[in-house]
């Protein structure tokens, strides 16, 4: 039988939240990084009543909604339970992956960790010469004249391209407006940050996007103690999805994953 001691203090506990990969909404087979998928591991570790929350961030990016949905309900809870959240970056986070590094309090990287790339980007395909070579004739018919924007088999309109910028305009002020507001005076005076460039380990934290170098387990003890209970919380795919059909959506995702990664030469 154990007996607890009276008075006996537990050590302090540090949820640790991984965050890795592409953010979008997913499907049913592969949830992704996304708000709904994640909103039982962020509510559990704020319910740990922990000393501080850590996140372990290795993200290209993404969308731009879910990566606003997640950060804002890890601030929402970091406020309400009056915690301290730690960013901890691995390879990368870029673009969307940034939008959650700034959820935390401070943010930590590797000296070779890739950081930034505060924009907007609309990437895909054309295809109309390939159709004409081959005879192949396009029919739309659309009610809006938008209905058809920047349809990939047909050549790239300069109405377009206007109409593509006009969207990705306010994406990137409220991209830029949640980095100010995170990072506000630590943020480098009169350096442009928020053309979508990446910088490399202390090149971010000489910036202000970033507060040291630093590793996570070492950190945590430093602030928290040696005898800090690191608590690791991360999605788990199903066992259905290992072993059946599903596993050629999750391998999709997988692929999906490393091209946009592959952009930052990880």
């Amino acid at each position: 039988m154990m007996l607890r001691l009276p008075f006996t203090q537990k050590p302090p506990v540090v949820p640790v939240i991984r965050l890795q990969g592409a953010i979008g909404a997913g499907s049913r087979f592969s949830p992704g990084l996304s708000d709904a998928a994640l909103a039982p591991l962020i509510e559990r570790a704020f319910r740990m009543k922990p000393a501080a929350v850590a996140l372990a961030i290795n993200s290209p990016g993404g969308s731009a909604v879910q990566s606003s949905l997640i950060a804002a309900r890890i601030r929402r809870l970091a406020a309400e339970k009056g915690v301290h959240v730690h960013a901890f970056v691995e390879d990368v986070a870029a673009s969307g992956g940034y939008w959650l590094a700034c959820a935390a309090d401070e943010i930590w990287v590797d000296d070779s960790s890739i950081l930034g790339s505060i924009g907007v980007i609309f990437a895909g395909f054309g295809f109309p010469d390939f159709l004409s070579r081959h005879g192949i004739e396009r029919r739309v018919v659309t009610a809006g004249t938008s209905k058809s924007l920047a349809d990939p088999f047909q050549p790239s309109k300069p109405e377009d391209v206007a109409r593509l910028r006009a969207l990705q305009e306010p994406i990137h002020r409220a991209f830029i407006a949640h980095v100010k507001a995170r990072r506000g005076p630590r943020l480098a005076d009169g350096a442009d940050l928020f053309n979508a460039d990446v910088w490399v380990g202390q090149q971010a934290v000489d910036l202000g996007l970033a507060d040291g170098v630093a590793h996570l387990v070492p950190k945590m003890k430093a602030l928290y103690g040696d005898k800090v209970r690191l608590v690791p919380l991360g999605q788990k795919r199903g066992l259905l999805s290992r072993l059946t059909g599903r596993a050629a959506a999750a391998a999709l995702a997988e692929v999906e994953d490393r091209a946009a990664f592959a952009r930052f030469g990880l």
